[in-house]
């Protein structure tokens, strides 16, 4: 299936002398991870106010992207120095979740998107990372086939984001947009349990 995971090594590649850098200031894995939950409640609340402040969509979407850094460096670091721990498996699962949550709860206050569409695409990326979660105690491997998996989804919103931004015409597509996501979401969470079952 179609997804930003499959560019995820040269997206890496790109982040290694950050990585480096970050490392000699004594930087931890966790650290990062938690600055990335923090970063995500800022995300959170420009979100929710884009309405009253039009440029806030642009600082969403440089957010998300600052995001998707941080997500990627917490997990190299850890692999690449050796310093995976139990803390840090729980930290980033549960950052992953609630990040979500924050990020894409402004939703319902869209006024072009229907409440209940936002409502099922909140709910279904909680469900898809939970199935990638539960792969990995099923095949013992943590799954992350798309299509919109955790990276997809932010880079959907940042697009619309930014879309909106510069225009108000996406507002006419938004419930189709969500809701085609929405499906695709439950297309990869199948994935996900299925390719686990076959591991």
């Amino acid at each position: 299936m179609i997804s930003t995971y499959k560019i995820k090594p040269k997206f890496q590649q790109m982040l290694m002398p950050l990585l480096k850098r970050l490392h000699k200031m004594g930087v931890s894995p966790n650290a990062l991870t938690l600055m990335a939950v923090l970063l995500s409640f800022a995300i959170g609340y420009l979100f929710w106010n884009t309405s009253e402040h039009h440029s806030y969509f642009l600082f969403v979407a440089i957010g998300l992207l600052l995001r998707m850094m941080l997500n990627a460096l917490d997990g190299m670091m850890a692999r690449i120095y050796n310093l995976q721990s139990k803390l840090g498996e729980i930290l980033n699962e549960v950052g992953d979740i609630v990040s979500d949550i924050v990020i894409f709860f402004p939703l319902i206050v869209f006024d072009s998107l229907d409440i209940k569409l936002a409502i099922t695409f909140i709910s279904l990326s909680i469900v898809n990372e939970f199935c990638g979660v539960i792969a990995k105690v099923v095949s013992g491997q943590r799954r992350y086939d798309g299509p919109m998996g955790k990276s997809d989804r932010a880079l959907l919103i940042g697009v619309i984001c930014i879309i909106s931004y510069f225009t108000s015409d996406i507002s006419i597509y938004i419930n189709y947009i969500i809701g085609v996501a929405s499906f695709l979401m439950i297309i990869s969470s199948y994935a996900r349990l299925k390719n686990s079952l076959n591991e």
